[in-house]
């Protein structure tokens, strides 16, 4: 009997030390965002230039066929109405942000923001608000990283972006830091796509455009 006792604290006491050591080691990946039902829509606000005067429209629904994907689309426009008197500095863009930042995302165990989604060959952006740590910028309470987000058209593709290809960014302009992203302190997430820009052979200029996302996740490469 006390031999069965003596493996059965042994085997207790290496459950309990695997288990530690996973509760100490992070995940290898963080699920951020799923695009399966109205409520994982919710926290995402769709803008675009219509609001300062622009034609260009977008939505963000899920996907009627199949109900388990999310379709970010809509019109891009660079044309003003003719009756306006706004003067817009930009126009044929439109985004999806998240709206709520009370909780800030820590992601510092991770190095990678990883998209599955189906494109349609333009360029989208991929922005990441951080708790603002760089001064100068006025009383904006976070800044704005940017990256480059291209998949084929039709196809199911899974787009990882490093943190530190995420380029620090005021009003759309790239400005000059030697800080790092602040994984630690993530306000808010979003996707972007404009009219102009893009490297060749990519899609450009006005005209419909849709993106269908499947999840978005925080990964370790190492």
């Amino acid at each position: 009997m006390l031999r069965s006792l003596l493996q059965a604290s042994v085997a207790a006491s290496r459950r309990a030390v695997a288990w530690n050591l996973n509760d100490i080691a992070p995940p290898s990946e963080q699920v951020l965002f799923r695009f399966a039902s109205v409520a994982d829509l919710s926290p995402w606000k769709v803008y675009s230039d219509h609001e300062h005067g622009g034609l260009s429209k977008a939505s963000l629904e899920l996907n009627k066929e199949s109900g388990q994907t999310g379709v970010f689309s809509g019109t891009l426009s660079v044309d003003m109405p003719d009756d306006t008197n706004i003067r817009m500095k930009r126009s044929g863009f439109t985004g999806m942000r998240t709206s709520h930042e009370d909780d800030c995302l820590d992601l510092e165990a991770f190095d990678t923001i990883a998209f599955r989604l189906k494109g349609d060959g333009r360029v989208y952006v991929s922005n990441i608000r951080t708790e603002n740590w760089i001064g100068g910028l006025g009383a904006s309470p976070s800044n704005t990283w940017q990256a480059f987000v291209f998949a084929p058209a039709g196809e199911w593709s899974v787009v990882k972006i490093p943190f530190n290809k995420y380029l620090p960014t005021w009003r759309g302009k790239i400005i000059d830091s030697n800080q790092d992203l602040n994984a630690a302190r993530v306000t808010g997430m979003g996707l972007s796509v404009a009219a102009d820009g893009g490297p060749e052979g990519a899609v450009q200029g006005p005209g419909k455009f849709r993106l269908e996302l499947d999840w978005i996740k925080a990964r370790r490469s190492k």
